[in-house]
């Protein structure tokens, strides 16, 4: 499935607009792939194709002299720790618990289309990735099989990467491009 700008940004506004996200893709520029998740938690680089996320801190005076607000600044080896990869079923699932606080799929209620649609909204923002795509999360909710997030059990965790009680994303990683889908609360 490829993907054209107006409908990968169409589905990530949708999506998230009701959501405290930071979500952007910038260029892959190294081997190790954490340096470029770095880049894009600095905002130090732009969208190679120069498509539209969303940064609800962008403007927030909290980034007065601290470019990764509302991350935290961590080495390449914090970060790395704390990212697990999932397969691409999971990623989709994860996009859709992205959407509002505390990372369930029952924040899609708040939704008035079918559960079908937004689901077609998330594999349209997967789409842009292709099919070699990576996904890395810092959410831990184990499922079954090594690899995939359980959105049945009441029992998940997260490891922080920002200065907020809760955070959780998705980092999605190909050959030319990395795109972080991230979302922050606090309570």
């Amino acid at each position: 499935m490829s993907v054209d700008q107006a409908s990968w940004e169409a589905a990530v506004r949708h999506l998230y607009e009701d959501a405290y996200p930071y979500d952007a893709t910038g260029p892959r520029r190294h081997e190790d792939w954490i340096l470029d998740v770095l880049a894009l938690m600095a905002r130090a680089v732009p969208d190679p194709r120069g498509w539209a996320g969303l940064d609800d801190a962008a403007q927030s005076p909290e980034r007065e002299g601290f470019p990764t607000y509302p991350f935290a600044v961590h080495s390449p080896e914090y970060v790395a720790q704390r990212l697990h990869e999932i397969n691409q079923a999971s990623a989709e699932n994860l996009l859709l618990a992205l959407t509002d606080d505390c990372c369930t799929l029952s924040n899609l209620e708040r939704f008035t289309e079918s559960e079908a649609e937004l689901r077609a909204m998330a594999r349209t923002i997967l789409a842009r990735y292709g099919d070699e795509a990576t996904y890395h999360t810092n959410v831990s909710r184990p499922g079954p099989v090594p690899g995939t997030l359980d959105f049945t059990t009441p029992n998940w965790g997260y490891s922080l990467l920002s200065v907020y009680t809760e955070d959780y994303g998705l980092v999605v990683v190909t050959d030319t491009e990395v795109g972080m889908f991230w979302n922050f609360s606090d309570y």
